[in-house]
């Protein structure tokens, strides 16, 4: 097992990783929409979900892998109604590649934040 940590990406706001891995596995924690100096953007949801996104793809990217090797995210949103907005966000990201996702509605994120978004990868060959 190995621990993951990026300055290129908010450093944990608790006791955890920014990731784990675990043999070609990489399981990212949770990202939300702070810059790697750990300021919320502001912009609501779609600056949030821009911001979340790019700090996966930093994390990822320390680890070895990218967007593009990722099998399975969940999305965690304060208000359903931004579902749309996040789509055509994480489209952009995503391009063809299309990872197996669940969203879910929660009462409130850490720092009242609008969104944050998961992953599990697997190393690049």
């Amino acid at each position: 097992m190995k621990f993951i940590q990026t300055n290129k990406a908010p450093t944990a706001i608790g006791p955890y990783s920014q990731a784990v891995e675990v043999g070609e596995m990489i399981f990212t924690s949770g990202q939300i929409g702070l810059t790697k100096d750990g300021d919320l953007v502001e912009g609501g949801v779609e600056a949030q979900a821009k911001q979340v996104l790019t700090n996966l793809s930093e994390v990822l990217k320390e680890a070895g892998s990218s967007l593009s090797n990722v099998v399975k995210t969940t999305i965690f949103l304060a208000d359903m109604s931004d579902f749309a907005e996040v789509n055509k966000i994480y489209a952009e990201f995503f391009g063809d590649h299309k990872p197996a996702r669940s969203t879910v509605a929660v009462k409130t994120l850490p720092l009242n934040v609008s969104i944050e978004i998961d992953a599990i990868a697997i190393k690049l060959r």
